[in-house]
């Protein structure tokens, strides 16, 4: 029997570690290192166990980001608002927060960092176009503009001072599709750690764009750099396809509402920031 592999590093930062995906990742993370450092400032739904330990911190915060960086090789940056919001909310986690976390990551040399983006940087294309990195950023919230803000920070630091990053653009990433555009989004928590896991693994990944998807049929992203950090999703949603009621040969089929037919999803398109009441709102008819 073979002795197991040491970990792959010493010290590990994974933010929002009392999010929803967050909460994900705490057990694949602690394999790869000898300690896993969890900060939030929101409470975690189990106290931390086994090589963690706990260091909330406010990522508006700079020093309080430096020192919670401190002796790290590298970070899971999954912190920052999950939703559309007003910018006045996004701002401090989401904007100030990602820079924070890039000088500190800077100023404490560390090797890389794993950037949680979003799908939603490219929600305002069809669901008939084919989308990859190389194409320009269409972002369908406030939100999204600040995940995009995060990639050219990626993009800044690695060119300018040669910090690396993998930043992805996550999908629906739960236990199973919920819906026809889920189908083509749909990334499963198996697939989620597998993604993040090749993302701390990968050498010289240099400033990476991946899109967060399982092996799903129909699905809208590709030439991505998932071959360069060796990450190959083992699920699909083709399972689900029949349950919700979906041919396969058209999947995704778009809804007959103009907005409905865009990635980025009809409750999406729903939440403007300028009328709090529509935030995280169930959907409701649209105009086309």
């Amino acid at each position: 029997m073979s002795a197991p592999s040491p970990p792959a590093c010493r010290r590990i930062v994974l933010t929002g570690a009392a999010g929803r995906l967050g909460r994900m990742l705490r057990a694949p993370l602690r394999a790869l290192c000898e300690e896993l450092v969890l900060s939030d400032i929101a409470p975690l739904s189990e106290p931390p166990c086994g090589n963690e330990s706990l260091q909330p911190c406010d990522l508006a915060d700079h020093a309080a980001v430096v020192e919670l960086l401190r002796g790290a090789q590298m970070v899971v940056h999954m912190g920052g608002m999950a939703h559309e919001r007003d910018f006045a909310s996004l701002l401090p986690a989401n904007i100030v927060g990602q820079y924070n976390l890039y000088d500190a990551a800077l100023a404490n040399g560390m090797r890389r960092v794993v950037l949680a983006s979003s799908n939603h940087v490219t929600g305002f294309y069809r669901m008939d176009e084919m989308v990859s990195p190389s194409m320009p950023m269409r972002p369908d919230s406030l939100y999204a503009v600040s995940k995009g803000y995060g990639e050219l920070l990626a993009s800044y630091f690695h060119d300018r001072h040669g910090l690396e990053s993998v930043c992805l653009r996550i999908g629906a990433c739960r236990e199973r599709p919920s819906d026809l555009r889920s189908l083509a989004a749909w990334l499963s928590p198996a697939d989620f750690a597998e993604l993040v896991r090749c993302a701390l693994l990968a050498e010289a990944p240099g400033c990476a764009v991946v899109y967060g998807v399982s092996d799903n049929p129909g699905r809208w992203w590709h030439d991505d750099d998932a071959a360069r950090i060796g990450y190959l999703p083992r699920d699909s949603s083709a399972r689900w396809v029949a349950d919700l009621g979906a041919d396969l040969a058209a999947v995704p089929a778009p809804a007959p509402t103009a907005q409905s037919g865009l990635q980025g999803g009809l409750r999406v398109m729903l939440n403007d920031y300028r009328d709090p009441a529509t935030f995280d709102v169930a959907p409701r008819p649209c105009k086309s």
